[in-house]
């Protein structure tokens, strides 16, 4: 299976997650937490795997904690980005 498959997958459960560290109410609700979920995965994965945190199939501790990371990092643009339009 592809990579970016997987990781989108891993951005699945990265995007809820990110929502439980940091809950608030944002528009566009649970596909818009997906989304970011696996938009951030994909970043964070795509990080990971350049500075050798993550592996290429994304289904370590190391991976879902990179792909969180991005989730968060993107759901952190998205309300700023809220506030400033």
């Amino acid at each position: 299976m592809h990579p970016a498959v997987i990781w989108a997958a891993v951005g699945l459960v990265a995007g809820v997650l990110a929502k439980l560290i940091m809950p608030g109410k944002d528009k566009g609700g649970l596909l818009t937490t997906i989304l970011l979920g696996i938009g951030g995965s994909l970043l964070g994965g795509w990080l990971g795997r350049h500075y050798g945190i993550a592996t290429e199939s994304g289904l370590t501790v190391p991976g879902v904690l990179t792909a969180v990371g991005g989730a968060l990092v993107l759901l952190i643009l998205f309300r700023l980005l809220r506030v400033l339009i």
